[in-house]
């Protein structure tokens, strides 16, 4: 890693971006991680009494750069090494489990990643439901065991995890051990880089009327022009799953055929292959009443994003009229900050679409 603060700087030149000295702090923070846990000296070896931390945790609201930051950080490092969504994380472990028939699945799964992996990249940390906290924190503490190294973004902080879940005080000791084991850094930057003067979300239609529904029909001819209409079928784990409307790779959905049915990350990442550009209509407003079909939509707005999947959508309000369900009021912050860049044409052009 010569010159590696250089090359960011010049990574952000080459892209127009804004050099901003917060995310230039947060550069040195990780070059400093990647020296002590990957460039240890035969001295340091020998004397060094200090246990280094294994994870770098970087915590910061929507649009400020963390994953642009720590893709950069992973992209410049010679290490073997895996990146993934932290969804898809978790559906690989649960998948594993599932065809495991010893017993010592955890352990097993760990061993494996150590024969593949100095170092795990796990972007958009969140935890939101029971079985995911009950087993993260034997499934750390044997990554830690193993020295697998640690890289986290996510918009909440450590001690704020699973807040007010089922049984929360169950993952308190999960949330010592990210304590003890990982450096925590907060990424602060007013704007929200998603929403520059570059990024008009000229794809996002409100409210839901016949004007927004005409302007979604021209473009969705225009975008389908030569391509053969037909129907998509998805098997996902012996569930079937049809995408009713389907133009060679480009897929048009009603809001609740994604997110008011039985379906979940697996599901949308199994769309999202098949899919370069997506409509979803009738997206509605969001509160207490409908905070499942919320958790869905922010767990396929997360994976369309990861996936760099260009959207057009119909809404019942405006990015910025928005409500939320309480429970999910922060992460839905991201969703929107995403949908603002989803929708753009800056995206699609930037994606080729």
């Amino acid at each position: 890693m010569i010159n590696f603060k250089n090359n960011f700087l010049n990574y952000c030149s080459d892209n127009k971006f804004e050099v901003n000295i917060n995310q230039v702090k947060i550069i040195e923070l990780l070059i400093k991680f990647y020296k002590k846990n990957f460039k240890k000296s035969l001295f340091k070896f020998l004397f060094s009494k200090k246990k280094n931390k294994q994870g770098f945790y970087l915590m910061g609201s929507v649009g400020v750069g963390k994953t642009m930051l720590l893709n950069f950080f992973y992209n410049n490092i010679d290490l073997k090494k895996k990146r993934l969504h932290f969804n898809e994380f978790m559906i690989n472990f649960h998948d594993f489990v599932h065809l495991d028939k010893t017993g010592n699945s955890i352990e097993i799964f760990v061993k494996n990643l150590k024969k593949n992996c100095e170092l795990i990249y796990l972007d958009e940390f969140q935890i939101t439901n029971i079985v995911d906290a009950m087993i993260l924190g034997k499934l750390f503490e044997k990554i830690f065991k193993e020295n697998i190294k640690i890289i986290i973004t996510s918009n909440i902080s450590i001690k704020d995890l699973y807040k007010d879940g089922l049984q929360r005080e169950q993952f308190l000791t999960f949330i010592n051990m990210l304590k003890n084991e990982c450096h925590e850094h907060e990424l602060i930057i007013e704007e929200d880089y998603r929403k520059s003067h570059n990024n008009k979300p000229d794809r996002f239609f409100c409210p839901i009327n016949e004007k927004s529904n005409f302007k979604i029909n021209q473009l969705f001819r225009k975008l389908t022009r030569g391509k053969k209409l037909g129907t998509k079928k998805l098997n996902i784990k012996g569930r079937e799953f049809l995408i009713q409307e389907y133009f060679e790779k480009i897929a048009r959905f009603n809001f609740d055929d994604l997110c008011d049915k039985n379906v979940g990350a697996e599901d949308y990442i199994a769309i999202a292959k098949e899919c370069n550009f997506i409509v979803i209509e009738n997206i509605p407003n969001f509160t207490n009443d409908n905070v499942n079909k919320q958790q869905r939509f922010i767990t396929l707005i997360d994976i369309i994003y990861e996936k760099k999947i260009p959207l057009m959508t119909s809404s019942a309000v405006d990015l910025e009229n928005f409500s939320s369900s309480t429970s999910l009021d922060q992460p839905f912050k991201r969703t929107l900050s995403r949908l603002h860049e989803l929708t753009s044409s800056n995206f699609s052009q930037q994606n080729k679409i």
